[in-house]
């Protein structure tokens, strides 16, 4: 604790962990490119500086506040010193801002605009590099970067996967991966998290907008959609309304002016999923064999899993994801009217995650060479091809989804948070029906946003331990833990983005913990609001069991494997 003079004023600080946190409690904004609160600080942009009274700058992010310290953060030396960082930026970067992706929503752009950058100064020396655009999922211009290493932080930090880091030295510095080669072709698992920090656009959204229009404006597709659950608390962000407003009706009429033919939501997968997965927990419980139970709902930790942990995809759940599932689903539901008016059934994902693309186009996805997903596009790809077309997203009557999976359970839509997919298997388990019932399973330690949390509750007279991770650093540290004997668990849920599909490298940015909780607050009020709490009360999933899954249930699991 203590007292720190800022441009004159005093401010008191107190678990500050550096000048710049307590400069922003003093309601002044200081210019950043490499500081974000969830990873190291880095100090590298220099936007940040103050000057102390004796005139020497230090770097606010990487400074720790002192008691009787006086600062000025706006002194003509500081002004003159970001406008020459930036224009020194400025001449080695990629300037057509006006077709760049980015535009309107770009950093650089934002402070160039902010610090009063007019012209540049200085010519530009360096030479246009290739652009990566090999992989499903992220598109990687080096022309756009600005040597942040944002990127290199929350791949290695956040996820530990490391395929992004420093390359060369002096003006041949660059962000790149081993070898320069391209994303595809190292051990990216196409979680996105190096784009949500990126301040400009070096990291982007392989988009799939325009293949989206060529099959909605064909009349010989049915186009069906499926919309992810963390979907409905974020896109309100992009015309302007808070993290977590629940905007599900406006989103599915959003489609039908763009032309979906039929639109489902997520959560029915995602309710198969829950059956399927908490059966074959009890399967292996009961077996004693390949537990803990790994979940298998997010691509990423998927694809992780199968490059770092091969020796551990005998506990990886067979289960498909709520996407995959629910897409192989629809196509069989479909396939007799597909027969009869000769539309080809078309199925695009609504999805918060980057690493969707890329799971909806693994050969094994596939029923008979025809993927049971077509296409994938992010929340912001929906949101642009929203602005696109000229609707006014928050004046929009909210609308219904379609029979015959118009009903969802709570516990289908709690699968967008980290620890939801746990809570809905509890659910499944604990055969009460009261509200102390549901209360004491969401207090049992699953809801959070803390990296790792462990639960444990009684099942048929057994105790039954299920950990719940998010940030594949985290699983890593949980799985040595695991493997050393120093750590048990029945079931480990999964997830790589921060606060799991809510975090998704697909959602609009900026992204942090408090961004993160208020969607998360979003995801358990629909929850709430919901009459069916239970996935097996879903009456869409009795008529799926009892329709096309009566005897054809191996199709929601890989390779086919089902007990």
């Amino acid at each position: 604790m203590g007292n720190m003079i800022i441009d004159g004023q005093i401010v008191e600080f107190n678990d500050e962990k550096n000048i710049l946190a307590v400069i922003r409690k003093a309601g002044i904004e200081l210019p950043t490119f490499c500081y974000h609160s969830e990873l190291s600080v880095y100090g590298a942009c220099r936007m940040c500086m103050v000057e102390d009274k004796w005139g020497s700058t230090l770097t606010s992010c990487s400074t720790p506040p002192k008691d009787g310290m006086e600062v000025w953060t706006n002194t003509d030396k500081l002004k003159k010193h970001r406008k020459m960082i930036l224009e020194l930026l400025l001449a080695n970067h990629d300037r057509d801002c006006t077709t760049c992706e980015k535009s309107g929503r770009c950093r650089l752009q934002e402070i160039a605009l902010k610090v009063g950058v007019k012209r540049i100064r200085f010519g530009q020396e360096k030479k246009e590099l290739p652009i990566d655009d090999l992989g499903p999922s992220i598109v990687r211009n080096p022309n756009k970067c600005i040597l942040c290493g944002d990127c290199v932080r929350a791949c290695q930090e956040i996820q530990g996967v490391g395929v992004l880091d420093f390359a060369y030295r002096g003006s041949n510095l660059q962000v790149t991966t081993a070898f320069n080669k391209s994303l595809s072709h190292v051990d990216c698992v196409n979680c996105g998290q190096c784009r949500v920090v990126c301040p400009t656009g070096a990291l982007m959204i392989k988009k799939d907008i325009d293949k989206a229009y060529e099959v909605l404006q064909d009349k010989n597709k049915r186009v069906i959609a499926q919309i992810a659950p963390a979907v409905r608390v974020a896109i309100g962000e992009e015309f302007g309304l808070e993290p977590g407003a629940i905007t599900m009706g406006k989103v599915v009429a959003a489609l039908r002016k763009l032309g979906f033919d039929q639109i489902f939501d997520t959560a029915v997968g995602a309710d198969l999923t829950v059956i399927e997965e908490a059966e074959e927990l009890m399967d292996r419980i009961q077996n004693k064999e390949n537990l803990p139970l790994f979940s298998s709902c997010c691509p990423a930790w998927f694809k992780y899993a199968e490059q770092k942990h091969p020796e551990l995809m005998d506990n990886v759940s067979s289960c498909r994801s709520p996407q995959q599932m629910f897409g192989v689903v629809i196509k069989e539901q479909f396939k007799k009217l597909q027969k009869a008016d000769g539309k080809e059934n078309v199925v695009i994902a609504i999805m918060p995650c980057t690493a969707k693309k890329f799971e909806a186009a693994r050969p094994e996805n596939a029923t008979e060479g025809i993927p049971d997903v077509d296409m994938v596009i992010t929340t912001q790809e929906l949101a642009i091809m929203i602005q696109e077309n000229g609707i006014v997203f928050n004046e929009l009557e909210d609308e219904a989804l379609d029979m015959p999976f118009g009903f969802t359970s709570g516990a289908g839509v709690i699968f967008g948070v980290s620890g939801g997919v746990s809570e809905a298997v509890l659910r499944y388990y604990y055969k009460e029906r009261n509200t102390s019932t549901l209360q004491s399973i969401s207090y049992s330690g699953v809801r959070g946003m803390e990296g790792v949390k462990e639960a444990t509750a009684e099942i048929d007279g057994r105790k039954v331990r299920i950990g719940v991770v998010h940030g594949l650093k985290n699983a890593e540290t949980l799985i040595k833990k695991i493997v050393k004997g120093e750590e048990k668990f029945d079931f480990v849920e999964v997830m790589a983005c921060p606060g799991g599909c809510i975090g998704g490298a697909g959602q609009p940015i900026p992204q942090n913990n408090d961004v993160r909780r208020k969607r998360a607050k979003g995801i358990y009020k629909v929850d709430t609001a919901s009459p069916i709490k239970r996935s097996e009360d879903n009456p869409a999933i009795e008529a799926l069991y009892s329709g096309v899954l009566k005897s054809n249930r191996a199709i929601l699991h890989r390779h086919g494997h089902h007990k």
